[in-house]
């Protein structure tokens, strides 16, 4: 059995609390199951549960999305161990037999002059130049820039830093205990949302899909306006299951290689400026012929482009539009930019990882645990969005946080889990599988979630931004 404390709930339950926040019909859990072992990453947070409930209901709501499309009920299983190691993917992401380089996030932390722990995220460039210019250094290269940030942040205050450098819509946060971070605003706000929102915004007819199709989302065009894990996470478990999915990318904008690779197994992807007419032009066409929508942006910045979720459900009756940002849709940081491990650190969860460590250091989790819960999640929402357009119509808006999550993940529980070794490699080689990819041969992970009737995975291999043209 699972090591869990006798608060902690077993997967199934956990899975079954998810399932009935949008899923009227808790009959369907008779079809999932679940294997459970002791835990398989360093944690004392409970991460393998995170994991396992939150692909089982992703992989139970594909399910019922057959069940309405051909009468055909499938079961459904998840391994924990399994499920841990997927949110592991981007790490373990291989390209030509070499690992493919992505983010540290324990190099980002810096002490202020009170000795507070603060996270600045400058992975990507244009965040970089940002802060650094803040702060004062950004004509500092080389092997001085760290001397030069750490000297920076030391002569200030975590908090106020923050407060300054989210006024530029720059991404850095103080680190908080679980109580600093209960008595923040933001705290408040989110205490009183669910994990996951699922809301009718529009009227439309019933979706109606061929019962013929080879798999689950045959049929389903799907845009995805995401950048970094979740969003990516969400948009590649629909195409795992036949949705024919495209990432618009901001042309502007970069995207880390191995996020790239990870996230958009099974998509095509085009490049568009939605400030441009002529890209509006081609992402209108686009968007008349979807059925699932799904974004990113910070809470108001679509809706500044007339792409809102009201704007679409009129434009496109039966689309379904699902919303994922940092912070949610309300709360005093509703439009601040956030990444997991920002949010890890502002929330409570590296400081009690320190603390159970005995470290003074951050002890951030051992995979990006918020990132792809939401992205799973997300596709949850988004297929039983679907299920409900089949049977009764009208037009759905599905809303998911990274803090959100956070708030549900850190109220599972705890385990003894510290000391446990990390996965040998002969374990991680045995969830890889080869894919040859423009960027060269590939051994990615495996779908997690097994099916009695339609298994899940990947018919297109991942592609260069801007890759294709934008049509369907």
């Amino acid at each position: 059995m699972e090591a869990e404390s006798k608060e902690s709930p077993a997967v199934a339950d956990i899975a079954r609390d998810v399932w009935a926040l949008v899923h009227p019909d808790g009959g369907a859990l008779a079809h999932l199951g679940f294997t459970t072992s002791a835990p398989s990453l360093p944690s004392i947070f409970r991460v393998d549960a995170a994991a396992a409930a939150s692909i089982g209901v992703t992989a139970l709501a594909a399910a019922e999305v057959w069940r309405e499309r051909t009468g055909r009920q499938q079961t459904v299983s998840v391994d924990s161990a399994d499920a841990a190691l997927a949110y592991r993917s981007e790490r373990y992401l291989q390209l030509n037999g070499q690992p493919v380089e992505h983010p540290r996030p324990a190099q980002s932390y810096f002490k202020d002059r009170d000795g507070r722990w603060m996270q600045l995220h400058m992975v990507y460039p244009h965040h970089r130049a940002g802060i650094l210019a803040a702060l004062g250094v950004a004509d500092v290269s080389g092997e001085n820039e760290r001397d030069a940030v750490t000297a920076a942040v030391a002569a200030r205050d975590a908090v106020e830093l923050e407060t300054e450098l989210a006024a530029l819509g720059l991404p850095a946060y103080a680190e908080r205990s679980h109580e600093e971070w209960s008595a923040a605003g933001q705290a408040a706000a989110l205490a009183a949302l669910p994990l996951i929102e699922l809301e009718r915004i529009g009227d439309a007819p019933p979706l109606r899909l061929a019962p013929d199709a080879s798999r689950i989302l045959d049929g389903i065009r799907v845009m995805d306006l995401t950048r970094v894990i979740a969003g990516p996470v969400c948009g590649r478990t629909l195409a795992a299951h036949g949705a024919d999915v495209m990432r618009i990318h901001p042309p502007h904008l970069t995207e880390v290689a191995g996020l790239l690779m990870d996230g958009g197994r099974g998509k095509r992807c085009t490049n568009l400026n939605l400030r441009e007419t002529a890209d509006r032009l081609a992402f209108e066409r686009l968007l008349a012929d979807a059925q699932v929508f799904v974004q990113g942006f910070r809470p108001g910045g679509l809706e500044e482009l007339g792409y809102g979720p009201a704007a679409l459900a009129e434009r496109v009756p039966g689309l379904v539009y699902v919303s994922l940002s940092a912070w949610s849709h309300t709360g005093p940081w509703a439009g601040r930019h956030g990444f997991d491990s920002l949010v890890q650190t502002a929330s409570g969860i590296t400081r009690a990882g320190a603390v159970a460590a005995s470290s003074d250091s951050p002890r951030p989790l051992p995979c990006q645990v918020l990132d792809h819960s939401t992205g799973y999640l997300a596709a949850f929402g988004a297929m039983c969005a679907l299920a409900r357009q089949m049977r009764e119509g009208g037009s759905w808006l599905v809303r998911l946080s990274l803090a959100q999550t956070g708030h549900w993940f850190d109220r599972l529980g705890r385990v003894d889990g510290l000391d446990i070794p990390e996965p040998d490699e002969a374990r991680i080689a045995s969830r890889l599988r080869p894919m040859a990819s423009p960027f060269g041969e590939l051994r990615a992970s495996l779908p997690v979630a097994r099916f009695s009737e339609t298994e899940p995975g990947w018919a297109r291999p991942p592609v260069p931004l801007g890759h294709d043209v934008p049509f369907w």
